[in-house]
C-alpha cells in the first residue's frame, strides 16, 4: 500500500529519533506514550542548538544582525504553522505556551468581553481539564453556567443532547477534536455548523488531532483552535492559538507588557496589531523555530502518509488486543484515532503500567487529566497506549507479551 510507510521507511525514520535507541531496565525502549508527548527528531534538536549557538538574540526590536536573523526565523515559523493548519492569514497564529494557555486566553478574553450573568458555555463530558477548568473559572466570575454534552457507552458524543443544549443562552462552544482519554474523533464539522447556524462561535481543542491527520481550520470553519508543539514532534512549552482575525480583533488582550503595545503612557496604552496584541513579553524564540523545523519534518514525510500508517498500526493493535480475554477497552467509538485505553481485568492501571514499564514498555496510566470521564465509567483510570508513525508492529507484539506476563502476576 503506497499510502503507508513501509517497514524499511519506518526503520530509516527511527534513526532520526536518538531516544528510540536507548534501553530501560536492559531492554529496548518501546515508547507508546505519544499522546502525552511525542519524541523529537534530529532536525528539531539541531534547530534549537543552532539558534543558541549561532544567532541567539531577542526578536522584533533589534536592528543588529543577530536580532534580524532570529526575527526572520521566528516569523518564518509562524508562516509554516499557518500553512500547516490552512489558516487564512499568518497573523491569525498566536504563539502561546501550549494548548492550555491558548484555551485560557480565549476563556479569559472572550469571557470578559461576551459572557454575562445567565449566559452559558457548552463543552463536552470528554474534555481534558484544560478545556474544563478555564471555563469554570470565567463562568464563576461572570455568574454564567457551564453545560456539558454527554457521551454514550462507546465514548461517542450524544448529538441529540447537543441539539437540546445548544440554546440561546450559549455564547461559545468548546470541544475537543479527539479525546485524549478515549481516542474518539468527534464530529466537529457538524458541531461547528450547528453552532454557526445560531451565530455561536466554536473553539476546538486540536491537541490530539493535529499530529495525526490534516486539519484545515478554514474547511472546519473553526473560530478558534488550540494545539501544542510537543505532541507534533516539536519542543515542550510552546503552542498555538488559531483565531479568526475578526474574533481576535474583538477580544481584549490576555496579558500586558512588552511587545503587545503600540504606545504606552501613564494615561493610556494603545495595543499592538495582530498577532502581537496577544504575545506579551519575550517569546519562546527557540520553541517557535524548533516547531517550524518539526513541521518541515512532517511535511517531508507527508501528514496523509503519517495518518494512514498510524491508523494501520492502531487497527493491528486493536485486533491483537481483542484476542486477550482479560482486556477491557474504555472507549470503543467507531471513528477513532491514535490511542487505545484499556484495563487489565480488575487490576489497577498503575500496577499494570508499572509491570509494563519493567518490561521496557512506556505507556500512560491514570485519569489522563480527564477525571470526569473516569467518574462516568466508574474507574480510577486507564492504561493508555498511544502511537506515532515511528512505532512498529513488532513493538505492539512486545506490548502484548508484556500484558500477558503482567496478567499472570496481577490476575
Amino acid at each position: 500500500m503506497s499510502d503507508i510507510l513501509s517497514k524499511q521507511e519506518i526503520k530509516e525514520l527511527r534513526k532520526d529519533f536518538p531516544i528510540l535507541e536507548r534501553t530501560v531496565y536492559g531492554l529496548p525502549l518501546v515508547y507508546f506514550d505519544n499522546a502525552a508527548t511525542a519524541q523529537k527528531p534530529l532536525p528539531v534538536l539541531d534547530s534549537i542548538e543552532k539558534y543558541y549557538r549561532e544567532y541567539n538574540a531577542n526578536v522584533h526590536r533589534g536592528v543588529h544582525r543577530l536580532s534580524q536573523e532570529a526575527t526572520d526565523a521566528f516569523e518564518e515559523a509562524r508562516k509554516k504553522i499557518a500553512v500547516f493548519i490552512d489558516a487564512k492569514e499568518e497573523k491569525e497564529i498566536i504563539f502561546t505556551k501550549g494548548t492550555t494557555e491558548a484555551i485560557n486566553l480565549v476563556a479569559s478574553s472572550f469571557g470578559k468581553q461576551f459572557l454575562h450573568e445567565g449566559d452559558s458555555v457548552l463543552i463536552s463530558a470528554m474534555e481534558h481539564h484544560s478545556n474544563i477548568v478555564p471555563w469554570q473559572i470565567i463562568c464563576e466570575e461572570k455568574k454564567a453556567k457551564l453545560k456539558v454534552i454527554p457521551f454514550n457507552e462507546a465514548g461517542e458524543l450524544r448529538m441529540d443532547e447537543f441539539d437540546k443544549l445548544l440554546d440561546d443562552t450559549v455564547k461559545i462552544v468548546a470541544v475537543t477534536y479527539i479525546s485524549n482519554s478515549l481516542g474518539t474523533i468527534n464530529p466537529v464539522e457538524e458541531i461547528i455548523a450547528k453552532a454557526h447556524a445560531k451565530n455561536i462561535p466554536v473553539l476546538i481543542d486540536g491537541a490530539q488531532a493535529t499530529p495525526h491527520f490534516p486539519v484545515s481550520v478554514q474547511k472546519l470553519d473553526a473560530d478558534f483552535m488550540a494545539f501544542s508543539a510537543h505532541k507534533i514532534y516539536g519542543p515542550t512549552g510552546f503552542g498555538i492559538l488559531y483565531g479568526k482575525e475578526a474574533w481576535l480583533n474583538k477580544l481584549p488582550p490576555y496579558q500586558g507588557g512588552g511587545e503587545m503595545i503600540k504606545s504606552v503612557s501613564f494615561e493610556k496604552t494603545i495595543y499592538n496589531e495582530l498577532p502581537f496584541k496577544f504575545e506579551a513579553g519575550t517569546p519562546d524564540i527557540s520553541g517557535a523555530i524548533a516547531f517550524g523545523a518539526a513541521i518541515d519534518y512532517i511535511n517531508n514525510i507527508g501528514i496523509e502518509k503519517i495518518h494512514a500508517t498510524e491508523n494501520a498500526l492502531l487497527q493491528y493493535a486493536l485486533q491483537k488486543m481483542k484476542a486477550l480475554p482479560q482486556i477491557r477497552f474504555i472507549g470503543e467509538a467507531k471513528n477513532r484515532s491514535g490511542l487505545i485505553s484499556f484495563l487489565l481485568g480488575a487490576a489497577h492501571p498503575f500496577d499494570t503500567g508499572e509491570l509494563l514499564d519493567k518490561q521496557g514498555i512506556a505507556v500512560r496510566t491514570g485519569h489522563h487529566c480527564c477525571q470526569p470521564v473516569m467518574d462516568i465509567f466508574n474507574i480510577p483510570g486507564t492504561v493508555r497506549a498511544s502511537f506515532a508513525f515511528y512505532n512498529t508492529e513488532e513493538e505492539v507484539d512486545r506490548m502484548l507479551k508484556a500484558i500477558e506476563k503482567a496478567s499472570k502476576i496481577l490476575l
